[in-house]
């Protein structure tokens, strides 16, 4: 079963099929003007944000095509060190489905990935780093290890300062991308990251998918760190449905 709540003028009509490309990429546009930072993660019914350290169990092949459209619509992948060596990231590819979209907006094929590391403890051998469409970016404090800089800008990624000192400062990395142009910006955690751009107030919008599973056990939620002293309050922007899965958007109030 596929169904939409319209809850906004953004609608996606896919009775018996799956949903397009074309149509999953309205549903999700940026708003226009000006940064905007969405997060995309996905939660089982009992609020684990991992099975086994990895979301890919706890996912859905339209999880992954809504994946693959919110980095289709980026112009940078903002992701924690612990989720790239945990996931195995790769380079963002180029997609033929949203060439034509991409190049209209003034984008180049494919988003850059963005990693926030204090440490800078990296595979730069990795393909994240050796095959990349665009730079990989390493966000990081002015007091990272100076060898371990050399060996990621060795490895041809560029490295930008967000913080005065190990860490990552979030509202300094989100400007220091907008100022490069990457205003669409899109982030998939993991959890640590999350909870300090939520902290921060920086996130804009939350693209969650709630996953028909139960899990048990003591994995993360989606965001982790602090609690915040009040918490914030989100509005619902859309929700699709499918086999159980909601797909839903939330922006800030």
């Amino acid at each position: 079963m596929r169904r939409l709540f319209p809850v906004t003028d953004r609608t996606v009509h896919a009775e018996g099929r799956e949903w397009s490309l074309d149509e999953l990429a309205e549903a999700y546009a940026y708003p226009a003007g000006g940064r905007w930072l969405r997060a995309n993660m996905v939660s089982s019914l009992d609020g684990a944000a991992q099975h086994e350290g990895r979301s890919q169990p706890i996912s859905s092949a339209t999880d992954m095509r809504i994946f693959g459209t919110l980095r289709g619509l980026a112009d940078v992948v903002i992701v924690g060190a612990e989720t790239v060596r945990l996931e195995g990231y790769r380079p963002a590819r180029a997609r033929e489905a949203f060439a034509e979209r991409r190049a209209a907006a003034g984008q180049g094929p494919a988003p850059a990935i963005a990693v926030v590391s204090a440490s800078l403890n990296l595979d730069f051998s990795a393909p994240l780093f050796t095959e990349p469409l665009v730079p990989t970016l390493l966000l990081t404090g002015a007091s990272a290890a100076p060898d371990r800089v050399s060996a990621a800008q060795e490895a041809g990624a560029e490295v930008v300062v967000a913080g005065d000192g190990p860490g990552v400062e979030p509202e300094r990395a989100v400007r220091a991308l907008a100022e490069r142009g990457l205003t669409r910006q899109l982030t998939e955690g993991g959890p640590r990251l999350l909870g300090q751009l939520v902290a921060d107030g920086v996130l804009d919008e939350l693209c969650l998918t709630v996953s028909p599973l139960l899990t048990a056990g003591k994995a993360q939620r989606i965001t982790g760190g602090p609690a915040l002293k009040v918490p914030e309050r989100f509005v619902l922007a859309s929700l699709l449905e499918e086999d159980g899965f909601l797909f839903t958007r939330y922006s800030r109030a």
